[in-house]
């Protein structure tokens, strides 16, 4: 595995860009904002005016939704009581009305305040299902494919996600664990260290920082056929098979790490000062809340414990 991404310091690409994807339009500038704009990719038309309460709940949807599409569609606003002369061109005769240009032309529209998922099916049918994905489809695609072992997919697409927002922890914490899953223990820490303070206790980053600590940890112990043959040898030497649940940890043998750690409680549940336990829970934290490993581990290590 070559080089991965790590993010720097400086602004989100997305905050940025949000100036450019949505605008305030006036006579002078909808040709070029709207009509001409429109033969490059398409563009939403909000006419709107301060006095509406509807458009005050449809602009907002309008705006996460074009955002969400990252470049995909643009949105112009238009307060009908500044230039009142491009409503009464376009025909509109209630607010708020919304029109969609394509290739210079209007080509669909609707009046009315609309809950998001309507106006997501709206700008669907303009730029297609695809460019409405948002973040978390990026997310889920990145985590599948470190899943699936791609780690170089995986961190491509993490670094693209904060680089477009900078406070999303999930790519953040994604990204620290491609570099963790390689080995390379300082660039997961760096990539940990550009959270916010606010965002050190997410989960993700918690879980992220807990991983972290156990490929540390893991890298000090032993080859795994050493300890397999020492344990052979003498089946009660305990260090030699919490030793061995952390190199198979570390190697991606999880589900036989937290056998051979089950196996220590189960014979002397107070080895270690329960040492055995204690590791268990730095897995399922590291592993995640929602891993299925861990779930089935906590609900065999409650058993075990108010047995």
């Amino acid at each position: 595995m070559t080089d991965l991404p790590i993010i720097g310091g400086g602004q989100a690409k997305g905050a940025g860009a949000a100036a450019d994807l949505i605008k305030e339009a006036t006579s002078e500038s909808f040709v070029q904002d709207v009509v001409e704009a429109s033969r490059e990719v398409p563009v939403l038309v909000d006419f709107w005016a301060p006095w509406c309460g509807p458009c005050k709940q449809l602009t907002p949807l309008l705006e996460k939704v074009v955002t969400a599409a990252k470049g995909a569609v643009r949105l112009v606003k238009v307060n009908i009581d500044k230039d009142p002369a491009i409503s009464g061109q376009m025909g509109v005769q209630s607010i708020p009305a919304v029109f969609a240009f394509r290739d210079g032309r209007p080509v669909d529209g609707f009046m009315g305040a609309l809950p998001e998922s309507q106006i997501k099916a709206f700008v669907e049918r303009i730029v297609g299902t695809d460019a409405l994905a948002g973040p978390e489809a990026e997310i889920e695609a990145a985590d599948a494919a470190r899943e699936a072992g791609d780690l170089q997919s995986a961190a491509e697409i993490y670094a693209k996600a904060l680089s477009e927002d900078r406070t999303n922890v999930d790519a953040l914490a994604g990204l620290a664990r491609c570099y963790i899953e390689t080995g390379d223990y300082s660039k997961a820490e760096q990539t940990l260290a550009l959270a916010a303070k606010d965002q050190r206790d997410a989960g993700p980053i918690a879980s992220a920082r807990a991983a972290l600590e156990l490929g540390l940890k893991s890298a000090e112990t032993g080859d795994i056929q050493e300890l397999e043959h020492k344990l052979a040898s003498d089946t009660t030497d305990h260090q030699a098979r919490f030793d061995l649940a952390m190199a198979l940890n570390a190697h991606g043998d999880r589900g036989r790490a937290m056998e051979q750690l089950f196996m220590i409680i189960e014979r002397d549940r107070s080895w270690d000062e329960d040492g055995a336990r204690r590791q268990l829970v730095e897995f399922f934290e590291a592993w995640g809340s929602t891993d299925e490993l861990t779930i089935e581990g906590r609900r065999r290590l409650s058993s075990i414990l108010f047995s």
